[in-house]
Formats: C-alpha cells, structure tokens, sequence
C-alpha cells in the first residue's frame, strides 16, 4: 500500500563517494521505525549532484537492501522526456514500484506541454507514476486540470504535491476518481493535507525521525486527528529546522549527530552554518532524539 510515510532518502557521502554501507543501515532503521515506503534518488538525494552510474546504483542498492519489505518509489524525472523515459525504464527493470517524475524544470512548459510529457512517459513504460509538483524548484506549477487530464492514464497513479497549497486536495478529489493517490511533499503542512483527504507524505523529516513521521502518517490514516496533532506539534520543530538551509544539508547534518552518516553535501550545496546546527539540535533534542 503506497500510502503512509514515505521517506525520501538522503544519499550518504564519505570522502567525496557514496557511502553505500550508510546508505543501507539507514534504510534497515526505517523498515525497523515503521516507515511506509523508501524514496530514493530524489531531490533530498541529491540527484543533480550524482553520476548517472551512482544514480543507478543508488536504486539499485535501495531495491536489494528493501528486498521486498516495502515498497520503493524511484526518482526517475528529468527536464527531458526521452532521458525521463530512460530513467523509468531503469527502475522498472531493477524492480520499484514506481517512479517519482518531476515536472521538467528550466524549461518552463506550457499546461500543453506538460500534459505531453507525462503521458509520453506513461505510455513508453508500463510502471506507475506519481507526478511531482513542485513549483518552487520547477517553476511551472501543473494546474488541477491539468492533473486530472493526467490522471486518465492508468499509469498515473497519484502526486506528490509540493505546493504547500492544501485546497488541491479536495480540487483533485473533485475531477479525479478515489484510485488517486495524493501525498503531500511538504512536511509542515502534511497534517492540514491528510485532514483535507490526502494519504500521506514524501517526507524529508522522516530521515531523522522515521518512528514520529510513521506514527503520525498512520494516526492521520486511521483517522486518530487528536493524536496526530500531538505528534505534529512534536515534530514541527524539526520540519522547521531542517528547512532552515537548503535540503538536504540539515538533514545530514542531523543524521550525523546520530552516528548514521557523514553531514557531506556535493556543491553546489555547502555545510551548514552554526546557527542552523545549533537550530537542528535544539529541535532534535526537543523531540528526544538526542
């Protein structure tokens, strides 16, 4: 079941390489936390930092370390159609459920080309689709039209929303039949995005606090809102704090205070400040995770 607290994997370095040994304890600790799903090769991955062979070999690695216990939701978008379309045959032949695919960035396509692109996708390659939608980074944003338009195609499965806007759930649920699946792609506002029918979160929090994200998707799930609140107030701090730098140099920061892995970041991305450090512990401590 593709619903839940799915966690976008942060992509470990050690000396400038992928630390692969990291990589895997980190995804062991979110199957044993109760994490729904495994998202690598995404934006917390630090995808546009990665080699084309160390891409592959970061879902790769994913898919045989899950080794069936959840399922694995690849990165696969590019803000070209035909690598797009490569990069999903890639997942579907190494065994993912599905692929995350971004809207093209840079490019700034029309509502026209958009719809284009993703059904170009989804016909080449018989493997589901979640559509990423993430304006801030892409700069074009996919209108609730034209998402249903999308949604017709039975490779479409559902969206990760990044907008923060928490009315298109109920647009989508409007144009779109129950099937679709709508996970928030902001940690902050995941709580008002459930209420309002979403299913769940891709979840940068979830790096470091895998066992609260968990609780709290599943609370939202079974419908348990007073206890799901509790624990978003729990977790604010954090969603706070690891956005208080560009993604996902908190994150790493934070999972290195743990022990789980270097804070290295590939540039264009660079450590984070004192003041950020000094933030993210703080939260973290409030949270009891140190």
């Amino acid at each position: 079941m593709m619903r839940g607290s799915m966690t976008a994997l942060v992509t470990p370095f050690r000396n400038g390489v992928v630390d692969e040994k990291a990589f895997a304890d980190l995804i062991e600790r979110q199957i044993a936390a109760g994490s729904h799903a495994l998202v690598p090769a995404g934006t917390t991955g630090e995808i546009p930092a990665l080699f084309s062979d160390e891409r592959k070999r970061v879902v790769e690695l994913c898919v045989d370390v899950v080794a069936g216990r959840r399922p694995v939701i690849a990165g696969t978008g590019v803000n070209t159609t035909s690598a797009s379309v490569d990069w999903q045959a890639h997942a579907k032949t190494v065994g993912v459920e599905a692929g995350l695919v971004v809207a093209p960035y840079y490019n700034r396509p029309s509502q026209e080309g958009l719809l284009a692109h993703f059904m170009a996708i989804a016909d080449a390659v018989a493997l589901p689709i979640f559509v990423y939608n993430i304006p801030s980074r892409s700069i074009v944003d996919i209108e609730v039209e034209t998402m249903a338009e999308m949604a017709r195609h039975p490779n479409i499965i559902g969206v990760k929303d990044a907008t923060a806007d928490i009315q298109r759930v109920t647009q989508y649920r409007r144009l779109i039949n129950g099937d679709f699946i709508q996970l928030s792609g902001d940690d902050a506002s995941a709580l008002g995005y459930n209420a309002h029918g979403g299913h769940g979160a891709i979840s940068v929090t979830a790096n470091v606090a895998p066992e609260l994200c968990a609780k709290f998707q599943t609370a939202c799930l079974e419908g348990r809102w007073a206890a799901a609140r509790d624990l978003n107030d729990t977790l604010q701090p954090l969603h706070d704090a690891l956005f208080a730098a560009p993604n996902p140099g908190p994150s790493k920061y934070a999972l290195s205070l743990l022990g789980l892995c270097e804070d290295d970041v590939r540039l264009p991305l660079v450590a984070c400040s004192s003041a950020v450090k000094a933030q993210v512990r703080a939260a973290m401590e409030s949270c009891g995770l140190l």
